[in-house]
């Protein structure tokens, strides 16, 4: 009675361990979820958006206006709409390529039994009992400390060959060699199989997954080719940006208000980001789960600093900003370290700092020499990118986002609540963004990008919670962030 009590418990934690892997592995591979709907609230501001950009071109040609229009929708829907196709195409492509490869393995896995077993049948016979063979033989060691003796004491509950020899004649009440006794024990185990018949069913196994495998490689197939296209769809709206946003540079004269001049400036730059997110997005980690940024750790001895950097990609032009004035771009940088003709807020962008700099400006900048230590997609990491990309001094040490203003003062940087083109942008942990906030644990950095007539930055940042790096935001209320010059 205890031996059978003691196998059932064994029995019952097998199956419930099996329905515990079963149920990983469903979820392992189970299909994304559909992306959400656009909300009613998103909806209503765009057409806001579009509606205010409109009355901001009063006046200009309907040609020009036209084609104002068409970069702003390629800028807040074409190309993100794209960019999402793209994203969930490629992740079907992973998915479907990485069921193909479990299916080929487990093929090959089959395959490979069979050539085992038929030359086990050139060797010894086709009638050969191997399960009957292999439990003789534990019974004829000894087992004690091994795995045979695990498997020996589940079914009698034995500690020597002895025991478990009387035990197994003990239970039948009759009198058996070890060979009847090492039978008993493999049928009572269901693995006395003999060749011929295990033979077949590999060969039948090997049939089925034949055809899964055939099954799952053209699904791969068609999930890369589908990606593929998503690539190609994305890349010649890109290219349709890239081509009205410069001709639109070289309409500017043609827009006499300085409204529609700001609107203009507005759209180009938004386009622009949205381009550079294209050059990072093949070099990025894959988006995850929390926002964590930089996690203060140093890099150990020996073990490497440098992440993704901004000069694996093309090099974006320096923010124009002709409206304000405390962005002005006339200073007399000329490139040489130190930040020669910079006072107060009257600095120029690019800056005079060349990237992984240890020392601009007066200050040591906190770099430990071209040094990137932030998180792949995260908002720190993309500032570190494009202050080094304007020649504005940037530190590898900064902290998680919110602590990059207090780092800064510690090293000599002017950070005030006055915003400037190339600034980093500082939020407060749990700070409202826009429509969202900063995360409460982290903070958020970002990139100003545009300061506007009417006191708002546009801004350019990273983050895992984007669905490009870099992203792109207008954000009003600027005098309630702090600003990180240089």
């Amino acid at each position: 009675m205890k031996r059978t009590k003691k196998i059932d418990a064994i029995v019952g934690a097998l199956i419930a361990s099996l329905t515990f892997i079963a149920a990983g592995t469903a979820s392992m591979i189970a299909p994304p979820q559909p992306a959400q709907a656009v909300t009613m609230q998103q909806y209503k501001a765009k057409l806001q958006s579009q509606s205010d950009l409109k009355a901001k071109l009063a006046g200009v040609s309907t040609q020009l206006a036209n084609q104002i229009l068409q970069l702003n929708d390629l800028n807040q829907n074409q190309i993100p709409a794209a960019q999402q196709a793209l994203e969930d195409a490629q992740n079907s492509a992973e998915q479907a390529q990485s069921q193909a490869q479990a299916a080929q393995e487990r093929l090959e896995a089959a395959q490979q039994d069979k050539a085992n077993l038929q030359e086990q049948i050139k060797q010894t016979g086709a009638n050969y009992d191997d399960a009957k063979e292999a439990v003789a033989q534990m019974a004829r060691e000894s087992f004690h400390g091994t795995t045979a003796s695990e498997v020996m004491n589940v079914v009698t509950n034995s500690t020597t060959t002895e025991d478990f020899v009387n035990k197994m004649q003990a239970d039948a009440a009759v009198t058996r060699t070890e060979s009847n006794a090492a039978s008993d024990a493999a049928t009572q185990l269901s693995t006395a199989k003999n060749r011929e018949q295990r033979l077949a069913a590999i060969e039948d196994e090997i049939t089925t997954l034949k055809q899964k495998s055939d099954t799952q490689a053209a699904a791969a197939q068609k999930a890369v080719e589908t990606a593929q296209a998503k690539q190609s769809e994305l890349n010649d709206l890109l290219a349709q940006g890239n081509a009205e946003r410069a001709s639109l540079e070289s309409q500017k004269s043609q827009l006499t208000s300085q409204s529609a001049k700001e609107a203009a400036e507005i759209v180009a730059m938004e386009s622009e980001i949205t381009s550079w997110s294209s050059n990072y997005s093949n070099q990025q980690a894959s988006p995850s789960n929390g926002g964590a940024q930089y996690t203060g750790k140093k890099p150990s001895s020996g073990s490497s600093s440098k992440g993704p950097s901004g000069s694996t990609a093309s090099r974006p032009s320096a923010p124009s900003n002709s409206n304000s004035s405390n962005t002005s771009h006339n200073s007399n940088n000329s490139g040489s370290s130190g930040g020669s003709g910079a006072s107060g807020m009257n600095y120029g962008v690019p800056g005079s700092c060349p990237a992984g700099s240890s020392f601009c400006y007066g200050h040591r900048t906190g770099n430990i020499g071209n040094g990137n230590t932030y998180p792949a997609r995260n908002c720190t990491l993309w500032a570190y990118i494009r202050r080094s990309q304007l020649s504005l001094p940037v530190g590898s040490y900064m902290g998680n986002g919110a602590d990059w203003a207090g780092t800064a003062r510690s090293l000599g940087y002017l950070v005030n609540n006055t915003p400037h083109v190339g600034a980093v942008m500082v939020f407060a942990r749990g700070q409202r963004v826009t429509r969202w906030y900063a995360n409460a644990a982290y903070g958020h950095v970002a990139v100003v990008e545009r300061v506007n007539s009417d006191g708002s930055v546009l801004v350019s940042e990273g983050g895992t919670g984007f669905a490009t790096f870099p992203a792109y935001e207008t954000i009003s209320n600027a005098g309630s962030y702090q600003y990180i010059h240089y």
